[in-house]
């Protein structure tokens, strides 16, 4: 196979510091990335991730990386070589390079990989992924506060990760709602039109432009680039963002967006590293991690409901509230998780059901 001979040499060459070893005084980290840096979106938010952790390690860690990197033939080229230049540490951005990832990862046993949002690991393979959806229940919820109550999405890919987001948010409109004692039909919060991309900026904008033409009162944006919100703002109708601050990039009607924020969770995967303690693991950070987190709220967002929201993050941060704590009905009318209950992470991280609210199915 390509690169074995470059792969025996470097694993003999170029030892990461994994647990247990030695510390070392500067760790190589390359990074697979999915689009380009400035994509307004997944990427550029990554971007900013590697940013902030060469801000805080400093000359203790080289850094490299490849864009527009999109299927997992090309994955695995890219990710092979790095291995085998003697790169410590592996980062791989996005879904589709697990396979691909895990494939390398047992040809180099002792450099040490990380996969995002995935959930196959290795003994020198873990993964990583942070707890959007406790965001989106947060952006849900005030939007209910505001009244809103017919919400148009325009969603992504049917996986469940986005899955996940839809009922959370759907979760966070309906109490809102009810705690601003409003009306609302509760088979029809939330709209759900799907795309079937991560991004298509023209089909993002025609689905946008058609939920507004049908009558729904905010556009839930769900992909990796700001058109969706700019749809809608250029037709007079607020939206939220999604992975970056929408209103950084044209969207200046979006009430507030859901930020990742992926410089934590990098610095402390390199510093490992560094200290000779890395070990493969699976990591789902959240709010109280600052993985996930909301940008300014827009100035149409009254103060109390802020309040409010706010006051929701330190239940969150404080575990005091479960976004999917029971009871969960179902689409159908069905209980998934009755009163006292909340599914473990498993299930959410396989998730392939809607909630009743979400007027829309899960294609096949």
């Amino acid at each position: 196979m390509r690169f074995v001979i470059a792969a025996v040499l470097a694993a003999m060459l170029a030892v990461p510091a994994m647990a247990g070893e030695a510390a070392a005084e500067k760790v190589r980290a390359a990074f697979v990335l999915l689009e380009t840096i400035d994509d307004q979106g997944w990427t550029q938010a990554h971007y900013k991730g590697i940013k902030h952790m060469q801000d805080v390690l400093g000359d203790k860690v080289e850094v490299a990386y490849t864009e527009n990197i999109h299927s997992p033939s090309d994955a695995e080229r890219v990710i092979r070589d790095y291995a085998a230049k003697g790169y410590d540490i592996v980062f791989g951005t996005t879904f589709a390079y697990m396979e691909p990832m895990l494939k390398v990862a047992r040809e180099f046993p002792d450099t040490a990989f990380e996969h995002c949002s995935g959930y196959k690991q290795s003994e020198n393979m873990g993964n990583y992924f942070g707890r959007m959806y406790q965001t989106e229940y947060l952006a849900g919820y005030m939007s209910g506060l505001m009244g809103y109550k017919d919400v148009g999405t325009v969603a992504t890919q049917p996986i469940p990760e986005p899955i996940r987001g839809i009922d959370a948010f759907t979760i966070g409109l309906r109490k809102g709602l009810e705690e601003r004692g409003a009306e609302y039909d509760a088979d029809k919060l939330n709209t759900v039109v799907w795309l079937n991309s991560w991004r298509d900026p023209i089909n993002e904008t025609t689905l946008a432009e058609t939920l507004v033409k049908r009558g729904h009162d905010l556009i839930r944006q769900m992909a990796d680039t700001p058109d969706s919100s700019k749809a809608a703002c250029a037709m007079g109708t607020p939206a939220i963002g999604y992975g970056t601050d929408a209103a950084r990039f044209g969207a200046d009607c979006a009430l507030v967006s859901t930020l990742w924020n992926w410089g934590p969770f990098y610095v402390q995967a390199v510093r490992d590293v560094l200290n000779g303690q890395w070990e493969a693991d699976s990591f789902w950070g959240g709010l109280d991690e600052n993985i996930v987190e909301l940008s300014p709220f827009h100035g149409d967002v009254p103060r109390d409901v802020r309040d409010k929201v706010m006051a929701e993050v330190a239940r969150i941060e404080a575990g005091e509230v479960e976004v999917f704590a029971g009871p969960v009905i179902g689409q159908d009318g069905q209980v998934l998780y009755p009163e006292g209950e909340s599914p473990s992470d498993k299930d959410l991280l396989t998730k392939r059901f809607f909630i009743k609210g979400v007027d829309g199915k899960i294609p096949q």
